[in-house]
């Protein structure tokens, strides 16, 4: 104990545990000021109502849903059912069930987030998705692999309970060539931002010139005012390595028009910095607020890593300037007996065994995955092919994408890029 207090009450350790301390008030400070105490983003899994079957009037808010079964996200419900060779998914699919489900979740919105913007942000729903708000429908879905968004703010009772009813069409097969599972099986969110924000999927962050001297990095912050007046506001950009400690400022103010949008580019150069490869997979953070006479509209946090990629008939693939060869493989987005839940831990526990069965470098290719897979992806260092579709306009099976390629692929590739971009992990798309 003597040697543990000796040890723990070092300057060096004092000083970093200060340093930590700092960046987490920091951090709070972000969404606290100024009486702002509402999340921005708030997860929203919890105490769903689930119906395996088909009822259309479950998207009306009046619907009685008393006897559903009750549920956390993520969910799965044909890893639930039982294996049966007349099952459609066939041997592909692991002879599971598939059908069509209802989910519904009843919440009561606070006064207090009148004059705010409420999205609700589904990272994906295994497939054909309808989703209803209060017996209003938001709108259609089919690619189970993609994330996507709507805004609630036009249809919520403020003070009073709504209802979310969401209708999963898993019924039409063949559609995959691989287990698929049913249902709402990723993480689903509540967004509440003020009207004028750093877009969903706002922020881009590149890295044009790096070296082991000196790096640059360029952030771009897709800011909207949805107001009818105009906003003079200040974008703010923080970078913060890996220790906590300051390694870079941006700041500019501009004029947003009423009802614009209008992207922000800030230029940031980083001394020695700490570069992402597998062997050492470094990661910034960069912290960006929308200010307007000194109050936080709006913050935001996006990780990245300082690294350069390159590709050339001499070299090949090139990552900082080192050439490096690859192990590949096919990973697709099932647990194992999970089934397509998406929990974070079985998603890095997947990866971490990715990576000692190549006993090297490994490079996952897999159709967009969740958030939480790139995430630890670039956190142990692991490269990815983020792929898109399994077909095009040609299909494999009857019922797979082909069906809605020509209505949907450029909604469900920009949706990827977009969402994806920012990861150091992915190498590359497909």
């Amino acid at each position: 104990m003597t040697r543990f207090n000796r040890c723990y009450h070092t300057p060096g350790v004092i000083k970093k545990v200060a340093t930590i301390c700092l960046f987490l008030f920091i951090n709070l400070l972000i969404f606290s000021q100024n009486h702002q105490n509402t999340e921005r983003k708030q997860l929203f899994d919890n105490n769903w109502k689930f119906f395996l079957g088909d009822t259309i009037a479950a998207s009306q808010k009046e619907f009685n849903d008393a006897v559903w079964r009750s549920l956390d996200l993520p969910h799965d419900w044909s890893i639930e059912g039982e294996i049966l060779p007349k099952n459609p998914t066939k041997g592909a699919g692991g002879y599971f069930p598939a059908g069509i489900g209802w989910y519904r979740k009843t919440i009561t919105v606070p006064q207090a987030w009148q004059g705010k913007k409420i999205s609700i942000y589904f990272e994906g729903v295994y497939m054909n998705s309808k989703v209803f708000i209060n017996g209003k429908s938001l709108g259609v879905h089919p690619y189970g692999y993609t994330s996507f968004c709507y805004d609630l703010t036009p249809y919520l009772n403020f003070g009073k309970e709504n209802v979310i009813a969401v209708r999963v069409d898993n019924s039409k097969h063949l559609n995959s060539r691989w287990y698929s599972g049913s249902g709402i099986y990723r993480h689903v969110w509540l967004q509440v931002t003020n009207p004028v924000h750093v877009a969903q999927w706002g922020t881009t962050i590149t890295t044009p010139s790096v070296s082991v001297k000196k790096a640059t990095v360029l952030v771009k912050t897709l800011v909207k005012n949805e107001t009818a007046s105009a906003q003079k506001i200040i974008v703010k950009t923080t970078l913060w390595n890996k220790n906590f400690k300051n390694s870079g400022n941006g700041q500019v103010q501009i004029v947003l028009q009423a009802n614009s949008e209008k992207e922000i580019a800030q230029t940031i150069n980083v001394s020695n910095p700490q570069l992402w490869t597998p062997e050492t997979p470094n990661l910034y953070q960069a912290q960006i607020q929308v200010l307007k006479d000194e109050n936080i509209l709006d913050g935001t946090k996006t990780n990245f890593g300082i690294r350069s990629l390159k590709f050339s008939i001499e070299n090949g693939f090139e990552l900082n300037g080192k050439t490096v060869k690859l192990n590949g493989g096919c990973v697709h987005h099932e647990n194992g007996c999970l089934g397509s839940a998406a929990f974070d831990r079985a998603e890095e526990r997947k990866l971490n065994c990715s990576r000692k069965l190549v006993l090297m470098l490994c490079a996952p290719r897999i159709n967009p995955p969740s958030e939480a897979f790139l995430d630890a992806c670039d956190r142990l260092g692991l490269l990815v092919m983020d792929e898109s579709f399994d077909c095009w306009k040609i299909g494999k099976n009857t019922n797979d994408y082909s069906v809605y390629f020509n209505q949907w692929w450029e909604r469900d590739l920009q949706a990827m890029v977009l969402r994806d971009r920012n990861h150091p992990s992915i190498l590359c798309g497909a």
